[in-house]
């Protein structure tokens, strides 16, 4: 495995311990004798590949953004939770409780996770400068797949925290250390996501995957996570760009919407897309993170994690627990006859366990083995997303017979009426009044349990809106978990407090904490 002198974090740290020594640096040795100097590391394209893998690798942990990540996005919107406040000192149940504390240690894990995405794409950047490749095409493509990975992984950390240090290079000494040690305003840290965005877009990345390349970046994911971007800095940032950022939303949106292969939706049907025995051929998934059946190292955990005791459909694995846990919440914003209600959740009615879990990440195959190994990839990027961003830009834009046909598409595979049709029934029109809400709605029950849910409520209202969006919600649909906590403080994170420490003043904590 590919070892590396420096971490971020780990520097960060060990500027802390500078600052507050009286020793001098220069009696200080901070190489790790185990690790490979990036210097020495980079000397042919086999280094840079295995380098590059790296980074891919790095998306699989669940304190970043892996399977295993929904405590950090789906517990912190209204689709799910837990009731248990007492495991792990209670730190998990502070995320969907509103309370969270910024010395909350997972917290600081997905911190860590994400800046360690975003350290080895700086490796692999500045490492591969140093190589000579023999096809100058394959070299832009490895820049562009790293650049990828440090946009979405940006794109993830500014969504969730505001203002956060900003890092495009390997950290070498203990002064550009105590120089990055301070947050960047969003604007600069959304140019840099789309400034990595568009060398991707403009790169020689492959334009969709092939049944060898699964998992690895592509223009059609390049181009859809671009379009995001743009929506997001349109309905989050300074309102004198909103227009303009509508536009490229619109312009990449459409552009990786025009490099699938299909025609309309319905032609997947939407169990496909969850289909172990289909996900290398189903031409939905944009971007994924590849997993192995009955590999215990590179498996999926995710359908046996969500299984409830008593129950079989998830996993041959023997459940204990509850599964994963679905607010009622949610369960209510499925529409009757929803058949992606029937798929993705059902009722576990156990002597201890009573409760609806998640069942849409399956592998009940005997090759998944009792132990659960399953063969789920974890889909970040799919088409019916693509879709339903396309109608939200088009609905902002006024263009709402667009907007609808987008929206209608993805109603039609889920055999749903469409729009026009539920705009005149009444219980409809009274809980999604306009076509903005209708479309959030959608997604909601479309994307439910991918981590779309947190980041679609950060786009659509203003914080205020956001609190009173919260607060009108029953508690009773929420467990244990206090809705009076929600309030200005949660559209971001707090800072962990080990961040804040090095630097009080660079590093101010976010309001309400």
């Amino acid at each position: 495995m590919f070892s590396y002198k420096f971490k971020i974090t780990s520097l960060l740290a060990a500027a802390g311990l500078a600052i507050m020594s009286s020793c001098s640096s220069d009696f200080i040795d901070l190489r790790d004798p185990n690790a490979v100097s990036n210097d020495t590391y980079y000397r042919t394209e086999s280094d840079v590949l295995a380098a590059l893998n790296g980074i891919y690798q790095s998306l699989r942990s669940g304190n970043g953004i892996g399977e295993t990540s929904a405590l950090f996005n789906e517990e912190r919107s209204d689709n799910t939770g837990r009731n248990d406040n007492q495991s792990n000192a209670g730190e998990p149940f502070q995320f969907n409780d509103f309370s969270l504390l910024p010395s909350n240690a997972y917290l600081k894990s997905h911190w860590l996770a994400l800046y360690q995405s975003i350290s080895r794409s700086n490796q692999v950047l500045d490492g591969i400068e140093k190589v000579t490749f023999t096809d100058n095409n394959l070299k832009e493509q490895y820049k562009a797949e790293a650049k990828f990975i440090r946009a979405l992984t940006y794109f993830h950390l500014v969504r969730k925290w505001g203002d956060v240090p900003l890092v495009t290079k390997p950290l070498t000494t203990i002064a550009e250390v105590q120089a990055s040690t301070a947050r960047e305003k969003q604007a600069v840290v959304y140019q840099q996501i789309v400034a990595d965005l568009k060398d991707a877009v403009g790169s020689t990345l492959p334009n969709v995957q092939t049944a060898a390349t699964k998992g690895k970046v592509t223009k059609a994911a390049a181009n859809a996570l671009l379009g995001q971007v743009y929506l997001t800095m349109a309905t989050t940032l300074d309102q004198a760009g909103r227009t303009a950022n509508l536009n490229e939303a619109k312009t990449y949106l459409t552009a990786a919407y025009n490099l699938r292969s299909f025609g309309l939706l319905k032609e997947i049907p939407y169990t496909d897309v969850f289909d172990v025995a289909k996900k290398s051929t189903c031409p939905e998934i944009i971007f994924q993170v590849v997993n192995r059946q009955g590999d215990i190292n590179f498996s999926s955990a995710i359908a046996r994690n969500n299984q409830a005791k008593g129950e079989t459909i998830n996993s041959p694995f023997t459940s204990t627990g509850a599964g994963g846990n679905v607010t009622p919440d949610l369960v209510l914003d499925y529409e009757e006859t929803d058949l992606r209600k029937t798929f993705s959740i059902k009722y576990a009615n156990d002597a201890i366990v009573k409760d609806y879990f998640i069942t849409k990440f399956r592998d009940a195959s005997a090759a998944a083995t009792t132990n659960g190994y399953g063969g789920n990839d974890w889909i970040l990027i799919r088409y019916a997303d693509v879709i339903l961003m396309l109608a939200e830009v088009n609905m902002y834009l006024g263009d709402a017979a667009a907007a609808i046909g987008f929206l209608d598409q993805v109603r039609e595979r889920a055999g749903m009426p469409k729009y026009d049709v539920m705009k005149t029934n009444a219980a409809y029109t009274a809980k999604y009044p306009t076509l903005k809400l209708a479309i959030l709605h959608e997604r909601r029950v479309e994307l439910a349990f991918e981590n779309h849910r947190l980041f679609d409520l950060l786009r659509s209202f203003t914080t205020d809106e956001l609190v009173a969006y919260f607060k009108s919600k029953k508690q009773a649909d929420f467990g244990i978990a206090k809705l009076i906590n929600f309030g200005k403080k949660d559209r971001y994170y707090p800072i962990p407090f080990d961040e804040v420490k090095l630097n009080p003043e660079k590093m101010y904590q976010n309001e309400g904490y």
